[in-house]
């Protein structure tokens, strides 16, 4: 399934009925007087928020959006039938601005939240409606108006317990196909992450939380380098960070000097992510470069106060510690938060703790060098 997160749309509400001009013209009801019914209201478009949706993709391919039109009244004193409301669900973090004037008009946060985006016409009135003692057989009527047209464009911002966040190729698409049942494409080229992919991590009963595994940032990505701010604004959904860093073979860059400028480009983006609580984790401690390079930052991230939890996909290591600590953040932060999970989409507990199988998880660099590579493409 394709993963789109930015869609524009136009939508047309239904028009409102017509008043009716007719009278009574019954055998024994001389003079029965005006019986013209009123037009039916048209149609309202209506988002709401599903939690089983995660993508705009239905919307790319629907750019036009129409409710039908209300029915015109009819003779006998019959009102017109009200046009029938277009309800279209989006996914739960969906923005609806003003293509026109860039106005924000809601912002879809809450499971089965609704909004009217365009709301139908009313429909008119009928000759009944003005019948008074001095005029007892009007032959006016109004017509019904016209229902709103708007264009519209959704954003979509994952809604997350966790964002995994990193430059490409440290291992984060790795650990949320280890700690999930989400299958991410999982290669040794950079950027083999193109689109978010969530995840459930569970623990036991009635302790699991949704992680998002956040595409490849870069150095200027704030500005719009590499995939840019397209994937940054996701991180604005999550309640919690965590920032995997690693050993990379290329001698001008170091884990410190990644996980800084990670926080650089975040800060540029929204100040106010780097309120956030996080956690650092360095990841394919399975490899002796990965070791070394682990131990020789540690002084670093000392000096800048910063606690890393090493662990390994490939060998199953670390990764209880890891989602142990996000967590016990998650409940500091809201206690009254809901642990059940309808869904079982979580990893078993016991299979985080499963010794690694060189034969069925080959060794890869990169991003994928914690796990088995995936034929299945992105979604």
């Amino acid at each position: 399934m394709r993963f789109v997160d930015q869609v524009e749309i136009e939508v047309q509400a239904g028009n409102g009925g017509n008043g009716a001009v007719a009278f009574r013209r019954e055998k024994y009801r001389p003079l029965g007087g005006p019986s013209g019914g009123d037009g039916g209201k048209g149609g309202d478009v209506i988002f709401q928020a599903h939690e089983r949706m995660s993508t705009l993709m239905d919307l790319h391919y629907r750019r036009t959006l129409s409710a039908p039109d209300g029915e015109n009244g009819r003779g006998k004193d019959q009102f017109g039938h009200a046009g029938r409301d277009e309800l279209v669900q989006v996914p739960v973090g969906t923005q609806v601005y003003d293509a026109d004037t860039g106005e924000l008009l809601v912002d879809l946060a809450e499971p089965e939240q609704t909004f009217v985006v365009a709301r139908g016409g009313q429909g008119g009135r009928g000759n009944m409606r003005f019948a008074t003692p001095y005029d007892r057989a009007p032959r006016r009527a109004d017509p019904g108006e016209a229902g709103e047209h708007r264009n519209l464009k959704l954003e979509l911002k994952l809604m997350a317990d966790v964002g995994v966040v990193g430059f490409p190729n440290v291992g984060k698409s790795t650990f949320i196909a280890a700690v999930s049942r989400a299958r991410p494409k999982i290669a040794d080229y950079p950027f083999t992450t193109l689109v978010p992919n969530l995840g459930v991590a569970s623990l036991g009963p009635d302790r699991s939380f949704v992680i998002a595994d956040i595409p490849g940032i870069i150095e200027g990505a704030s500005e719009g380098a590499g995939l840019g701010l397209r994937f940054l604004r996701h991180v604005e959904r999550n309640r919690v960070l965590l920032h995997v860093v690693s050993y990379d073979p290329d001698p001008e860059r170091d884990p410190v000097a990644d996980y800084q400028a990670l926080l650089h480009e975040m800060e540029t983006f929204d100040a106010s992510l780097l309120e956030r609580p996080a956690i650092v984790a360095f990841s394919k401690l399975d490899l002796p470069e990965a070791e070394e390079a682990y131990q020789a930052s540690l002084p670093a991230f000392e000096e800048l106060g910063v606690t890393v939890m090493p662990f390994s996909a490939a060998s199953r290591t670390g990764l209880i510690p890891i989602l142990e600590a996000l967590e016990a953040i998650l409940r500091e932060t809201d206690p009254a938060r809901a642990t059940s999970n309808d869904l079982d989409l979580g990893a078993r507990p016991q299979d985080l703790h499963e010794p690694h199988n060189p034969e069925a998880a080959p060794h890869a660099a990169g991003d994928g060098a914690d796990a088995q590579s995936s034929d299945e493409p992105s979604t």
